[in-house]
């Protein structure tokens, strides 16, 4: 076990840091301020190989999983909602790589992203009105009609949702079957019958464009239900026959994505540290420093500490995703529910330390303690992701348990056994 990262890992770190702060920072307050998207950054990301199809495959790439994760983070440390705006699309990639066929993967991906001329954007289209971390209940329906799907519903507070040229939208097949009833499908750019409704405005990541996307009656060809149609009437058929599956596509293209998500929050945690530190090495209580003080000192040891502690979270989960490894335990639920809770935490106590200047919004922590409150929402609510947790590690511990009383059953069965003369 080596915790060190390479060389390579560091000088990539030192890289992407060097863009947020030459690239993200000076653009990030007028992003924030008029909510608008940050066209000119995301193309920029794409001259410095930090967005786009050969990105994206890097990260896949890596066998530790560790570039996505320094990545993310280090790209929010820049402005989350300028970071998210980068990779935002990578969740519709995602989402198309988990379920779709070969060829579906190979036409759709690179969709998601365009080239360097011209940058194109994919949105991941799951939540719904009624139906935010439940999955289960979703109530956009795809009907079969001839060689057509029709889609028809309502999706709300969708990344890059109206304006993506590629939408990935998870639908109901069989409104009886829950989960097990629903698919994913691919609408291209331009489909008729798909379009922006509200779009958000949001306390933090504001330059990230978050609205609804409605559908009514939208036909796509039958290709472009993600995995094909022997795929969908094979799961159809296990679950009528009530066989037990695996996840929706939904959740486990999450469960790919929660470390990623618990890095994006750290970025913004240590950006409100770094700047805490330097902020406080000019100030002083009562004619001496303020870094004297053990007050403060105790606070930020407290900061620094879970900060790390989070990002070792990270890092595991993201390890076990890349190299195959079951999160049997709840680990990548783990990692970002963590993180989430730590950056709301450590923005919250950072500005308490500063005192009445953290109001203002001359004062960058207020930007980073709006900014922090999405990582304990979107993609699960903490509050879901302790439920996935208590219960994925009540079943691994049934499990180990009933493995444990097999063995001691065998072993008082074979201790029985008469002794051959």
């Amino acid at each position: 076990m080596d915790f060190a990262p390479s060389e390579e890992q560091r000088e990539h770190r030192e890289f992407v840091r060097r863009f947020a702060r030459e690239a993200i920072r000076p653009v990030a307050r007028r992003h924030d301020e008029e909510e608008s998207t940050p066209w000119e950054v995301i193309k920029e990301a794409r001259t410095w190989g930090l967005q786009g199809l050969e990105h994206m495959q890097r990260m896949g790439t890596d066998p530790g999983g560790q570039y996505g994760v320094i990545t993310a983070e280090e790209l929010h440390w820049g402005c989350a909602g300028i970071a998210l705006a980068i990779q935002g699309s990578g969740l519709a990639a995602a989402g198309i790589a988990a379920s779709g066929t070969p060829d579906q993967i190979a036409e759709w991906v690179p969709q998601c992203f365009g080239t360097d001329d011209e940058i194109a954007l994919g949105a991941y289209a799951v939540t719904e009105p009624q139906a935010g971390s439940d999955v289960k209940s979703l109530r956009t329906t795809a009907k079969l009609d001839g060689d057509e799907w029709v889609l028809n519903g309502t999706k709300v507070f969708i990344t890059n949702g109206g304006i993506a040229d590629v939408h990935v939208v998870v639908a109901t097949v069989d409104p009886e079957l829950g989960h097990r009833g629903q698919a994913s499908f691919v609408v291209g750019p331009g489909t008729p019958g798909l379009r922006q409704g509200k779009k958000e405005s949001k306390i933090g990541i504001r330059a990230s464009h978050t609205a609804e996307v409605i559908l009514e009656d939208c036909r796509i060809p039958v290709e472009n239900l993600l995995g094909g149609m022997d795929k969908l009437n094979r799961k159809l058929e296990r679950a009528r026959s009530g066989q037990k599956s695996g996840a929706s596509n939904a959740l486990a293209t999450f469960e790919m994505t929660r470390p990623i998500v618990g890095a994006s929050a750290l970025g913004i945690a240590q950006a409100a540290y770094e700047w805490t530190l330097e902020y406080l090495s000019d100030q002083t209580v009562e004619g001496k420093p303020a870094l004297d003080e053990q007050r403060i000192q105790q606070v930020l040891a407290d900061v620094a500490t879970e900060i790390d502690a989070s990002r070792l979270l990270v890092q595991r989960a993201a390890w076990m995703g890349r190299n195959g490894i079951p999160m049997t335990g709840g680990q990548g639920s783990m990692s970002k529910l963590k993180a989430g809770d730590v950056t709301m935490w450590a923005t919250t106590t950072l500005m308490d330390l500063v005192g009445p200047y953290a109001q203002t919004t001359d004062c960058p922590l207020e930007k980073w303690f709006r900014d922090a409150k999405i990582y304990q929402l979107f993609e699960d609510t903490a509050q879901v992701q302790r439920l996935v947790i208590s219960r994925m590690q009540a079943r691994m511990y049934q499990e180990r348990f009933a493995a444990a009383a097999e063995i001691a059953k065998q072993a008082v069965n074979g201790s029985r056994q008469p002794v051959a003369a």
